[in-house]
């Protein structure tokens, strides 16, 4: 069966007049129907550049400079602006990890989510206000008739993250991609909208791309796991093998900075 993501020998650089500094290095893999994979590693190892490279959303001096990313068996790396506007949102949408910088701050939420709906024709400006409502709804955010009308700056960190969640899952993407989704949350909200995730992904039958620095966040939610450093994937494979077996190091301090984690190798 074809993957629903095959990303193949993906390269990014960023580039300017003096050098070109390679922040994705041939990296390929792939995410299957229904599945998570966590890719996991520190700041600055290139996970959200693979995020925003598969969507075609990089800014310069940032660019594609080799590999294939295949959705549903097209490569999106060759299709026209115009077809990757439909993908971003129906095909993949994308969960970033800051809302106050994602979601407009002069427009009402309940107006953003509506917005997603209308733009790829899922329902007309009437039907999505309603269905705006009931999505804020199934996200746990309480009043969801009256928090349809607030602006981001009168919700709470945690409220913004669960209606950045609305948006992504408005038109039923089948694949999901959550950048550091609760970094900016303190750590009992952390677990709660890491809790939705997995509901919702249960759900709707979601494939999931969960970007993320944690590996106990990896362990709770992944099904497999791919390890990045410095630009390139060192190891991937299911989390209970990696947990249990890491082989490369940089995966062992990773797992070594997860408190009460069992560490693999044997111990």
């Amino acid at each position: 069966m074809t993957p629903l993501l095959d990303v193949q020998g993906l390269t990014v650089a960023f580039t300017n007049r003096d050098a070109a500094v390679t922040a994705v290095d041939d990296i390929s893999f792939t995410i299957e129907r229904g599945e998570t994979l966590g890719l996991v590693g520190e700041s600055g190892s290139g996970k959200s550049v693979t995020a925003f490279a598969i969507l075609r959303l990089l800014q310069p001096p940032g660019r594609i400079t080799g590999g294939r990313v295949l959705f549903e068996g097209r490569d999106l790396l060759t299709l026209p602006e115009s077809e990757m506007r439909t993908i971003r949102g129906a095909g993949i949408s994308l969960i970033f990890q800051e809302p106050m910088t994602a979601l407009n701050p002069v427009m009402r939420v309940g107006d953003q989510i509506a917005e997603a709906l209308i733009v790829h024709d899922r329902a007309s400006r009437r039907e999505a206000r309603q269905r705006a409502i009931a999505l804020l709804d199934s996200v746990r955010l309480p009043d969801a008739a009256a928090r349809a009308r607030d602006y981001p700056h009168q919700l709470s960190g945690g409220m913004r993250q669960r209606v950045m969640i609305a948006i992504a899952l408005a038109c039923h993407p089948p694949l999901v991609i959550a950048d550091e989704p609760t970094t900016a949350l303190d750590v009992t909200i952390q677990a709660q909208v890491l809790e939705l995730i997995r509901e919702l992904k249960a759900q709707h039958h979601l494939a999931l791309l969960l970007i993320t620095h944690d590996f106990g966040v990896v362990a709770e939610m992944a099904d497999r796991v791919a390890v990045m450093h410095r630009g390139r994937l060192v190891e991937q494979g299911p989390v209970r093998q990696i947990l249990r077996a890491p082989h490369h190091d940089y995966t062992k301090i990773l797992l070594a900075a997860v408190p009460g984690m069992r560490k693999g190798g044997g111990s």
